[in-house]
């Protein structure tokens, strides 16, 4: 048993043991206890004894998922009102089995991209979370005169930036996001490098996708396949190289954004046996769904980078198995239910609702369906976003870390419903799929913040972590 030889011995009694449960180390699963104290993994071994005690027999114990790509728009800014706030999205994640979030600095405004802002956003959040958060800056051509730094300076664990089209002008006082043109690339990058921090890339080649959606839609084109048409993955990859090159010049760190495609991936790997710091990482809705299931689901499959073929699937499956995808993250970005509701998908709102499914759905695609070892699964849902962000106490279940669980019923399936859902607004691709196994209880810190047959959490334990 992993620790085993700087376990307490005999007679300790902790604040909670999880009891017989198959608990996924970063060695191999074993059936073993695991003890909490002070909101700690306080040991991990047989017959341990605790004030609570959680019986996990038949249960697998994984690090509660550390989501790496998530949206929150709180606060809204009198433009957003209506979308995912903290209070619906945090319980979303602790009923999907998340204990942390890398939230992205889009689609609150204001934009989180100076010190100023990401005061604003965590103000908006004091008080309303049931997961722990950890916050990226955003890199955008107006912030470049001292932005960066404040953020830095903030605690920020990373940076967001997009080279595809992003973001709504008619916001007045740059409140909204906006992607970059070259310079400001470089220049940020340059800046984020003597941070020492990662930053994320969304890449997309906009003038070839936008000038091709155009084109499409003036053909009279408008089925959510005809919009997967107009991104096809050499955009994608063009953009992914342009970055990386950006990335040598620079030192900058760099983790690619919710890859869909194995041309995107290809540029990654070549980068890091050059030797440079380029990780990517890509989303269930990639691996789950594909192109010829889309018009038949309507606009909820829309987002940018869109779902490709089987082909691509299958590709980006053998290369999350090679260890060349870090990670899997939900790439979460709800929206109210008007601004999917458009007939022609090239006029709905690119973004799926999905974070209260990442792991249910992955556990068993992974490892159910699969055959992929859960220690895997549980790097690519956790350790290595911990790692790739800096957060030391998160993301293994091993001694000193922070007591953050989740305990997955297996072999359970059960068909999704809209009522299941935690989100403010109730629309997921995911709904009337059945799903092979659940979350039956999610642990934060020690605390349970959901329990099958008991709903979410009534308190708010999470914080945000600098």
């Amino acid at each position: 048993v992993k620790n085993a030889d700087t376990l307490p011995k005999g007679g300790t009694m902790y604040d909670l043991v999880i009891k017989g449960g198959t608990v996924i180390l970063e060695d191999g699963e074993t059936v073993t206890d695991v003890a909490v104290t002070d909101g700690k993994i306080a040991a991990i071994g047989a017959d341990l004894e605790g004030t609570e005690t959680i019986d996990a027999t038949g249960l697998v114990v994984s690090p509660g998922m550390i989501d790496g790509h998530a949206h929150i728009t709180d606060p809204g800014g009198g433009y957003r009102d209506g979308w995912e706030g903290y209070l619906t999205g945090t319980a979303a994640c602790a009923k999907g089995g998340i204990t942390s979030i890398v939230e992205m600095p889009l689609n609150q405004v204001p934009a989180t991209t100076n010190g100023e802002r990401l005061a604003i956003k965590e103000a908006a959040g004091a008080g309303k979370l049931r997961v722990d958060v950890a916050s990226l800056g955003g890199l955008t051509p107006y912030n470049l005169d001292g932005g960066i730094q404040e953020l830095a300076d903030g605690g920020v664990v990373g940076y967001k930036a997009f080279v595809a089209s992003c973001g709504d002008r008619t916001i007045p006082d740059n409140g909204d996001f906006e992607d970059v043109d070259d310079y400001s690339l470089w220049e940020g990058m340059r800046q984020i490098a003597k941070t020492g921090k990662v930053l994320d890339v969304h890449c997309e080649n906009a003038p070839i996708t936008n000038k091709l959606g155009a084109l499409a839609k003036a053909a009279g084109k408008g089925k959510v396949s005809d919009y997967v048409a107009t991104r096809p993955p050499f955009t994608e990859a063009e953009a992914v190289r342009r970055v990386i090159f950006f990335a040598k010049q620079t030192g900058c760190r760099v983790n690619i954004c919710h890859c869909t495609c194995k041309e995107a991936v290809a540029e990654v790997i070549a980068a890091q046996q050059e030797g440079y710091d380029i990780t990517c990482e890509t989303c269930p809705h990639y691996l789950y769904f594909t192109t010829d299931e889309l018009d038949a689901i309507g606009n909820i499959t829309k987002c940018s980078p869109p779902i490709r073929d089987k082909a691509q699937q299958d590709a980006l499956w053998k290369l999350l198995a090679d260890g060349a995808i870090s990670m899997v993250v939900s790439d979460h970005s709800p929206c109210t239910p008007d601004l999917k509701a458009p007939e022609n998908a090239f006029d709905a709102w690119g973004g799926i609702s999905g974070i209260q499914n990442c792991m249910d759905v992955m556990y068993d695609e992974m490892v159910q369906k699969r055959g992929m070892i859960a220690a895997l699964f549980a790097k690519f849902m956790s350790t290595n976003v911990a790692d790739r962000f800096g957060l030391a106490d998160k993301g293994r279940i091993e001694v000193g870390k922070d007591a953050d669980f989740c305990l997955i019923e297996p072999n359970s399936p059960y068909t999704l419903q809209a009522e299941d859902l935690e989100y403010k607004n109730k629309i997921t691709p995911y709904i009337g799929r059945t799903i092979g196994c659940q979350v039956a209880r999610t642990i934060l810190r020690g605390e349970t913040t959901y329990a099958k047959g008991e709903g979410v959490c009534k308190d708010f334990p999470g914080k945000f972590v600098k």
